[in-house]
């Protein structure tokens, strides 16, 4: 049987070199750890950690239509969001189901409409998107593999970051950034777009520019915060801290099969601006989710994982488990799920079927872990 051969990122040979344990990761080799998982969550915890990022898909609409097109594709309202403003949305099919979650950056001076998209779902959330962007003659620009990202997250983002960035374009530093914002600078003297984001629950910073110069801008944001204890971080460490924070993952808390309001993303439609799936989302926020998403812990050594189904103390099947994980934040086994509607009330005790042995779980509000700000 012929094998696929995985891509690499621009970073893959620093990650070998640094001793990091490679997997495929959405057909890409990835990092999976370094220096072990708890320790790497502990770090951004408590410092930070760089994480190699460009695996993930970027593409721009550029054209006169092109907020109409982007429009079309979120939830959000595109055009109450100012210059330099950034978004979490999603796409949806007709029926309300989800097809991806990304960010979306409005740059109202380079006239284009920026998204960030999961590895994964690239293909398909392309050929969607460009299927968009000729209803409205507009056109889809896929960057993926012109641009890197790196993200840095934890407590020493902003003083690793802050000797390497120039200033915004009102003159602040990049400390002085709001969360959720980007702006168009340099990051060590190369053209950059630098946002206030990530994925872990912390503060930090992703960023995109030029692949080619990923090695030197990775060596040297390394070099930068070496005295602030910032080290590289794998895709294990990057599941637990999002798990943590209640953060949902493309093909666990969401999927094919998941209206937004069920997981929580849509609780009202603030506008009337048409967007694809807009009526069966509207439906069942009328009607009310037939189940929700909900965040659970347990006592038990045996760890939630994903398909695991829950029984409520009576017998009945109410559930299904999406995302497990020890948190070394929260100091137990936390998980996340999908329960009926009526089960899904913090403190109710719900059990977890490991092949045929049923533990305990108590339902829990998201999220686990939220940073003192």
């Amino acid at each position: 049987m012929a094998t696929t051969e995985l891509r690499h990122t621009p970073l893959t040979s620093l990650h070998a070199e640094a001793g990091a344990r490679l997997v495929d990761f959405a057909g890409f080799s990835m990092p999976v750890q370094y220096e072990g998982i708890i320790d790497e969550v502990k770090r951004v915890r408590t410092k930070a950690g760089l994480f190699d990022l460009c695996h993930m898909g970027r593409c721009r609409i550029i054209g006169e239509r092109r907020e109409e097109a982007a429009q079309y594709l979120v939830h959000v309202n595109i055009e109450k969001m100012k210059q330099g403003a950034i978004r979490y949305a999603f796409f949806a099919r007709e029926d309300g189901t989800t097809m991806d979650d990304v960010l979306v950056y409005r740059d109202i001076e380079g006239e284009e409409v920026f998204f960030c998209i999961n590895a994964g779902n690239r293909d398909r959330d392309l050929a969607w998107m460009q299927e968009v962007c000729d209803r409205f003659d507009c056109t889809l620009e896929d960057k993926s593999d012109e641009l890197a990202m790196i993200a840095i997250q934890g407590p020493a983002s902003v003083a690793t970051m802050e000797p390497l960035c120039s200033a915004t374009p009102d003159g602040k530093t990049v400390g002085e950034l709001k969360y959720y914002g980007f702006y168009n600078g340099t990051v060590c003297g190369v053209p950059a777009m630098i946002s206030r984001t990530g994925y872990t629950g912390e503060d930090g910073y992703e960023i995109y520019f030029a692949a080619g110069e990923a090695p030197r801008i990775w060596n040297e944001l390394l070099e930068s915060g070496k005295s602030h204890g910032v080290t590289p971080i794998g895709l294990a460490a990057r599941d637990t801290l999002r798990l943590e924070a209640g953060m949902a993952l493309y093909g666990h808390e969401l999927d094919d099969t998941t209206n937004p309001v069920e997981a929580g993303i849509v609780v009202k439609l603030p506008h009337k601006k048409d967007f694809s799936g807009r009526g069966a989302i509207e439906a069942m926020l009328e009607a009310g989710p037939p189940r929700k998403l909900v965040g659970l812990t347990t006592a038990s050594k045996r760890v939630p994982r994903q398909g695991y189904p829950l029984f409520s103390k009576n017998g009945d099947e109410v559930g299904t488990i999406c995302s497990g994980s020890p948190s070394p934040t929260v100091g137990t086994n936390i998980g996340t799920a999908y329960v009926k509607t009526g089960q899904h009330e913090p403190g109710t005790t719900l059990e977890m079927d490991v092949r045929g042995k049923r533990f305990d779980v108590e339902i829990v509000e998201l999220p686990f872990y939220k940073r003192a700000r």
